[in-house]
């Protein structure tokens, strides 16, 4: 029999332990620079929004007068462009979720798409407003309106839906699959019977996610040249339209001229996450309330 040492594996224990507790230090540490980062913009704009948020702000246009100045066409733009990204990629995520998960014969070409898939949830987002200038505004001649600005956004996110969508139908038991087929049903039946019902809390939450995601994106709707100017209330998706993303980044930029502009930024970001807020808490309370247990 090996004799074991007690004494140096109290050594290496206790080493080990030391490594840990180093790594848990330097973990905390980057999670606490990271908490008082946010505490510090989060102040800095409650602050600088505090009397500027009201009925007037929310209901009143875009003016060149700074206590004038509201955002109601910046959140009827925001609107209207959620018309156009969420049939989009609700339809198209989840048909591509469905295709790869259950129709899509396991080999390289289901591998090849799972992966450019994959790779698209992380491509930078002023790449797809580069592809949205070149393809909607400039080869489709659409401009820079409600229309082309959906189509790019649409693509932005339409990878995260489609992951999304993947894990919740992954995630239905395959013994439900198997006593649908055993009944007699066919695919599509199963399907649309048993597959799809069971992943909807998870489809949906995906589907809440990436559309937050869309409200706050700023970039792809620079590149596509969508104005903050005084500009008509869209009333259509063939009008051009402004977002609330789009006004925090021109008023951002004004505030060199004019210090209110400033305070006009700081309570757009307010209700913007106001927003992403409540979106997101809907996507949690969808997922506890009508997640099933198998």
């Amino acid at each position: 029999m090996k004799y074991v040492d007690a004494a140096q594996v109290q050594k290496k224990m206790n080493s080990r332990l030391t490594v840990n507790n180093f790594a848990k230090s330097i973990f905390l540490f980057a999670t606490l620079i990271g908490l008082v980062v946010l505490i510090i913009l989060f102040y800095r704009v409650i602050s600088q929004s505090m009397g500027w948020i009201d009925l007037q702000f929310i209901t009143n246009k875009l003016s060149t007068m700074a206590d004038r100045a509201g955002i109601m066409g910046a959140i009827m733009g925001t609107l209207w462009l959620m018309l156009v990204v969420a049939p989009i990629t609700l339809f198209l995520g989840v048909g591509t979720a469905i295709y790869l998960e259950e129709y899509a014969k396991k080999g390289r070409l289901q591998r090849f798409l799972q992966m450019n898939i994959s790779n698209l949830a992380g491509v930078p987002s002023i790449v797809f407003g580069i592809l949205g200038l070149t393809i909607f505004v400039r080869a489709a001649g659409l401009g820079n309106i409600v229309l082309a600005g959906g189509l790019t956004m649409a693509l932005l996110v339409l990878p995260i839906v489609v992951v999304a969508s993947q894990e919740a139908i992954r995630s239905v038991p395959g013994y439900l699959r198997e006593a649908s087929y055993g009944m007699g049903a066919t695919k599509w039946q199963t399907i649309k019977n048993i597959v799809l019902p069971a992943s909807i809390p998870g489809i949906l939450t995906g589907v809440i996610l990436a559309l937050s995601r869309a409200i706050g994106e700023t970039a792809p709707l620079v590149v596509l040249g969508i104005p903050a100017l005084l500009i008509p209330l869209p009333e259509g998706i063939f009008d051009k339209f402004t977002v609330l993303p789009m006004q925090i980044y021109y008023w951002t930029i004004d505030a060199a001229l004019v210090a209110e502009y400033a305070n006009l930024a700081a309570a757009t970001i307010v209700v913007l996450l106001f927003i992403l807020l409540v979106m997101n808490s809907i996507a949690v309370i969808i997922r506890n309330k009508f997640q099933r247990r198998f």
